[in-house]
């Protein structure tokens, strides 16, 4: 959520962020009813000292001067009245077009439509060439008896799955890796739970937006996460902490669950969009301040990169375009892994950062050194997510007789085998 006060004094920037985002937010709207409230409000306080002013001076009034005090107090408290009922009716309406207001994208931030319009910012890696036929994962998983695709779809429908055997000890391999480095980097692993109230969704900016992407279970009013993310980033909402406790860092490993609403017939071979997946999720609470939120997304974009370069996986960030942007997100880098079926860069992160947008939503501050209570800064990143990244494991370590070579820092978790075979 933005600060009402930086709406009012800088309209034509959050006009402009929302139409750069293609996301609809009434503004002019928003501020007329924010102007009502004003008005209703400073009306009450006005009615309030003249209220009390009658009330003092009514004691010593007599005949038809305390009667007209009297009347005039009565037409008072009908006006307050007035003034609450109104104030009770505008104060949705405001909420509601508070929560459609985007946080407007950085300046560095390229201007586009969608993602075929992300700007590429850097490689890492080769992109290796093969001098025999390749399969992709789905026929080397078959192959390898490591993915069973067909009963998954049997038992759940479409984008479902299973893995089995080396392909079930290569996922938690990628996993257990993954959160033993971010724990070597000083991050507090957490388990945590999956199942959120629509006021945390909303709190971290996934409502409204994201409703036809959730599996909402109405009966208990809770909705499964897309992300640990969410439980994480909310895990001290409603608090102020203490500045010396900040920044805050967590690691959390979890299964995500998606709808992949509007992805019919899109990626609909193998394992790339799928509904239930399992990542490991790194985010940072810290001070408000904007050069420290750059620094902390540096960090968490190159805790991400080193676990690819520690696999070996060739990759690129790229700068996402406003059009691609989320609601709350200032600024958002892409890792992008190469993946030979698709002869072409796959999303494989998504490293953002929110400045306050998600902690004013959540209520989450801090008491600075002067002793105010501010609004924290929040950050997120994917450390990796599978079983998306096998593709490009299986499919770059494949070998001419179909059989794949684990990458050498996976070998520890899958008790020191070096090739997956076939049995």
């Amino acid at each position: 959520m933005i600060d009402i006060k930086q709406i009012r004094e800088n309209r034509q920037l959050f006009i402009d962020g929302a139409k750069a985002k293609n996301i609809t937010a009434d503004i002019d709207g928003l501020l007329a009813v924010d102007k009502e409230l004003l008005d209703d409000k400073k009306r009450l306080q006005d009615i309030a000292t003249e209220k009390n002013s009658l009330g003092k001076s009514i004691p010593n009034l007599s005949g038809d001067d305390k009667q007209n005090a009297l009347t005039q107090l009565k037409q008072l408290k009908s006006e307050e009245a007035a003034l609450n009922e109104s104030i009770r009716q505008l104060q949705p309406k405001f909420d509601s077009l508070m929560m459609d207001v985007p946080q407007p994208a950085d300046a560095d931030v390229p201007l586009g439509k969608d993602d075929t319009e992300n700007t590429e910012q850097r490689t890492w890696g080769d992109v290796p060439e093969f001098d025999f036929e390749l399969k992709d994962h789905v026929e080397l998983g078959i192959d390898l008896d490591m993915i069973d695709i067909e009963r998954g779809v049997k038992l759940a429908g479409t984008r479902n799955y299973f893995l089995k055997g080396d392909g079930a000890m290569l996922h938690w391999a990628v996993l257990r890796f993954s959160m033993d480095y971010m724990i070597g980097q000083g991050y507090v692993p957490m388990s945590v739970p999956l199942l959120m109230r629509d006021e945390v969704m909303q709190g971290t900016g996934y409502f409204p937006g994201a409703e036809e992407q959730t599996y909402q279970l109405e009966r208990d009013s809770l909705n499964l996460v897309g992300t640990a993310e969410v439980p994480v980033t909310a895990y001290r909402s409603g608090e102020i902490l203490a500045e010396e406790e900040l920044p805050l860092k967590f690691v959390a490993m979890s299964t995500c669950f998606r709808r992949e609403a509007g992805a019919a017939g899109k990626d609909t071979r193998g394992l790339y969009r799928i509904h239930q997946f399992d990542k490991v999720e790194q985010v940072i609470i810290g001070p408000n301040d904007i050069q420290k939120s750059k620094e902390f997304h540096a960090e968490i974009l190159a805790n991400s990169e080193a676990v690819m370069q520690a696999m070996n996986i060739p990759y690129r960030i790229v700068n996402v375009c406003t059009g691609d942007l989320g609601r709350g997100q200032a600024q958002k880098f892409d890792i992008e892994a190469w993946m030979p079926s698709r002869k072409s860069y796959g999303e494989t992160h998504s490293a953002s950062r929110f400045y306050e947008f998600q902690a004013r939503r959540m209520n989450l501050r801090y008491k600075n050194a002067e002793k105010k209570n501010v609004f924290c800064h929040t950050l997120n990143n994917t450390v990796i997510a599978s079983p998306r990244v096998l593709i490009p494991i299986m499919e770059m370590n494949q070998n001419p007789d179909g059989s794949i070579t684990i990458p050498q820092v996976l070998r520890p978790y899958m008790n020191g085998k070096e090739r997956i075979e076939k049995r």
